[in-house]
């Protein structure tokens, strides 16, 4: 197979000047700063306290019991901390947290299959992190067997699996091929050696090579490969090596997110100077070019920020419509409820989404008394679930007919009038395209999705919505 090289020619995009970030400015859009990824609805800002363990284990026992679920199984820990990391993680080195992390999750899975009363069929297992491939093949085999006894996981569901490239050895990836998993996600980012020097994620491009060939020798060869833009000291130039290197993989997929920096949130990006990030012009610079490059390369546009192989399901379900979101992202499921294990993992159960705590000790304590950990979340009404429809069908496929999805639910499109009335601004700037209750997000709009879906956020502050319609 091809091999990735570390040699990168040399970076020879010139930084923005100050007047070019301030038309960027007015180009890249307001919600990549300041609005929801709309990976669920309604949104994690809207989850409180009022959702705790009692109503998440009512929701559990309401699922039907030949409805199909989905399972996200969230392993909080890593070896190295990367220093743009912004989920829920911690690191570790030495084997005792890992130990009694697996004691508590096969507790906590005997516990929910209690719960929901009988053996569940799973369309969707996604283990995420973190990095699950610290796990050693003992704790991979007792998670499966303990997976088998509580849902019934059949030979078509899809086992995806998030992979550190660094972490991963030959006994690892056969208890993991021998379990099932039959699609992998790699974390590449960036492949310069000064960028990834300073975000602390040493990672040689031959070591990502290595791990894509032995997925494949072990017949994973469902690939995606997670690349970011905006990371301190990126340059155009430097982000297409990176994806030229990245295609001679032929991943199936490609993931291109955008950086957040949010050091009031995540205390060690600190660590990464302000002055080393690019600046809007060069952001969108970036993110364009990498766009245009995918689809010269025959991938196709999903969503807002992935790419796909036509063959590739998520392409095959963009075309026939039937493209899904969740807090995995883009995705074909559509099992009725997901059910998250592990700390800070999130799940989407017939009446609303429910979050385990986020620390590692206070979920095995809850696990351990018997109850479930959760501590937070929001109930679903109706017109939640209206709003959300609408929502995924502008993320999903970039438009909608709301009255068609309104009359799908037995509602009346007028409820959401006064959304519609917000959509007006984005039209006399083409951003959207409307046809009576049709709405149509042009291809070359795409980065200003987000600012349609929040016109039918009815959490947002109705001033915030109209300013985001009108900016």
């Amino acid at each position: 197979m091809a091999v990735i090289t570390s040699a990168l020619p040399p970076a020879t995009a010139v930084p923005a000047s100050p007047a070019e970030d301030r038309e960027a400015a007015r180009r890249v859009p307001v919600q990549s700063a300041r609005l929801p990824r709309y990976t669920s609805y309604p949104t994690a800002l809207q989850f409180s306290g009022a959702v705790g363990p009692d109503q998440a284990a009512a929701w559990m026992r309401s699922v039907a019991g030949h409805d199909p679920v989905s399972i996200y199984i969230h392993v909080p820990f890593c070896d190295t901390l990367c220093w743009f990391c912004g989920c829920h993680t911690r690191v570790i080195n030495t084997r005792g947290p890992i130990v009694a992390f697996v004691h508590s999750l096969i507790a906590e899975i005997e516990m929910v299959g209690a719960l929901l009363g009988r053996r569940h069929p799973v369309r969707h297992l996604h283990f995420g992190g973190g990095s699950p491939t610290i796990l050693e093949p003992e704790d991979i085999d007792r998670i499966f067997q303990t997976l088998a006894r509580s849902f019934d996981i059949g030979a078509d569901a899809e086992i995806a699996l998030e992979i550190d490239p660094r972490d991963v050895d030959p006994a690892r990836l056969d208890a993991w091929a021998t379990a099932g998993v039959n699609r992998a996600s790699l974390g590449v980012q960036d492949l310069d050696p000064v960028v990834q020097k300073a975000i602390n994620r040493i990672q040689p491009a031959e070591a990502t090579a290595r791990a894509v060939a032995m997925l494949r020798e072990r017949g994973i060869n469902a690939i995606n490969i997670d690349l970011v833009h905006g990371l301190p000291h990126q340059t155009t130039d430097g982000v297409l090596a990176t994806l030229d290197q990245v295609l001679t993989l032929t991943p199936d997929r490609v993931a291109l997110f955008g950086y957040a920096h949010v050091p009031s949130m995540k205390q060690h990006q600190r660590l990464i100077p302000d002055a080393a990030l690019p600046g809007p012009a060069a952001r969108l610079e970036q993110a364009d070019a990498a766009a245009r490059r995918l689809k010269a390369a025959g991938y196709v546009g999903i969503g807002l920020d992935h790419f796909a192989r036509a063959h590739d399901p998520l392409a095959v379900a963009q075309r026939q419509g039937l493209l899904r979101r969740n807090f995995q992202g883009y995705t074909t499921d559509t099992a009725a409820a997901i059910i998250g294990f592990g700390p800070s993992a999130i799940g989407d159960l017939p009446g609303g989404y429910v979050q385990n705590t986020i620390d590692v000790r206070a979920w095995r304590e809850a696990v351990a008394e018997g109850r479930l950990a959760t501590i937070r979340g929001v109930a679903v009404d109706d017109d939640d679930r209206l709003r959300r429809a609408v929502i995924e069908r502008l993320m999903c496929d970039h438009g909608v007919d709301v009255a068609a999805v309104a009359a799908s639910m037995g509602r009346d499109p007028e409820v959401l009038a006064g959304a519609m009335a917000l959509i007006d601004p984005l039209e006399e700037r083409g951003i959207v395209l409307r046809d009576g209750w049709r709405l149509l997000v042009p291809v070359e709009m795409t980065p200003d999705i987000q600012r349609v879906a929040a016109c039918f956020d009815a959490y947002l502050n109705p001033a915030v919505r109209q300013l985001i319609a009108a900016e």
